[in-house]
């Protein structure tokens, strides 16, 4: 194989098992250093080996490539990847409406994001930066916000569509943290809890209920806050009442995300059943957070399979056209 190929899908396989940032990003910054060398020039070792951006383990993985075999740390990925998971489910995605890229907390550009994403097959996915009070992750102001559609315009075309949206920050009182004016403005609204999490039920279920009542609101993010494993640990599930929450969900048409991250695995399956129960809408969404990450709608669809979560219910299974109807609807 082509070494840049190599070290790019090494790149995203690091980023898809939610590993260091600097090991995918050294994988990266080898494949920008020697592009545009032809295969004379990537023979010439010496001169690959002193190219800024090049170390031992990126240097060792082309070489192997060169060599006419799969580089072994790229064979190891593989397997442990399980690449790639099957679902009859996963077939039918045509999009994701979850994804972040270095405008906030995501690892890398806007293009590297749209690039991978037209790689997986998609025919559309939004570009949801976080909003300003999530200053951790830094949210974007208005008009950091306004500057991006300038950017989102251009990754426009016939065969794929970046949507330009935002992860909205549900505030403690329900309200959403981004103009209104601003938010009628974008394509898509996912509308997420960060903050106050054992929030006590009553506060909770009201903040939720009015988060998703607010007509800008087309997906309630993972809704339990929950983490069942990764590097930052454990954490509980929220407390609220999931009947009264999704109920209003399906009265406004909000999708529940199946949130694909499998730290959070959100929402749990029983929360996942009472939801079908009730009638919501479902997107299945990567919550990427680098290029390699948007690959982890596998984890989404394998669960909304399970829990048989029929296809039509699923946003992110809909043509473009469709899906621009449903974010379009009457609020």
């Amino acid at each position: 194989m082509h070494p840049r190929e190599a070290l790019i899908e090494i790149a995203t396989l690091l980023e898809r098992e939610r590993s260091s940032r600097y090991k995918s990003k050294a994988f990266r910054a080898a494949a920008d250093a020697i592009a545009g060398l032809n295969d004379e020039q990537l023979r010439d070792a010496a001169s690959v080996r002193r190219l800024k951006g090049v170390g031992e383990s990126t240097f060792a993985v082309i070489q192997e490539a060169l060599a006419g075999g799969v580089p072994a740390y790229l064979a190891d990925l593989r397997e442990r990847a399980g690449v790639q998971r099957e679902s009859q489910l996963r077939a039918l995605l045509r999009g994701d409406l979850h994804s972040h890229s270095d405008w906030s907390d995501g690892l890398t550009s806007i293009d590297l994001m749209v690039e991978t994403a037209r790689i997986l097959g998609h025919e559309y996915v939004a570009l949801t930066d976080h909003s300003p009070r999530l200053r951790v992750a830094n949210g974007l102001s208005p008009e950091r916000l306004r500057a991006q559609r300038e950017v989102v315009e251009g990754f426009r075309d016939e065969r794929f569509t970046l949507l330009w949206g935002i992860e909205v920050d549900i505030l403690d009182d329900g309200a959403l943290d981004q103009e209104p004016e601003l938010l009628d403005e974008l394509d898509v609204v996912v509308a997420s809890a960060h903050s106050k999490l054992r929030m006590e039920a009553g506060p909770m279920t009201r903040r939720f209920i009015r988060a998703v009542s607010n007509p800008r609101t087309d997906v309630l993010g993972h809704v339990t806050g929950r983490l069942v494993e990764g590097s930052r640990g454990t954490r509980p599930q929220s407390a609220f009442d999931a009947r009264a929450v999704f109920e209003a969900c399906a009265e406004h048409g909000v999708a529940v995300e199946i949130n694909s991250r499998p730290e959070r695995q959100d929402p749990p399956d029983d929360l996942l059943a009472l939801a079908l129960e009730i009638g919501c809408l479902f997107s299945i969404d990567s919550d990427a957070h680098a290029p390699g990450q948007l690959s982890l709608i596998d984890y989404g669809a394998e669960r909304a399979e399970r829990a048989g979560i029929p296809a039509d219910r699923i946003v992110t299974t809909w043509p473009l056209k469709r899906l621009r109807e449903w974010l379009r609807r009457p609020r």
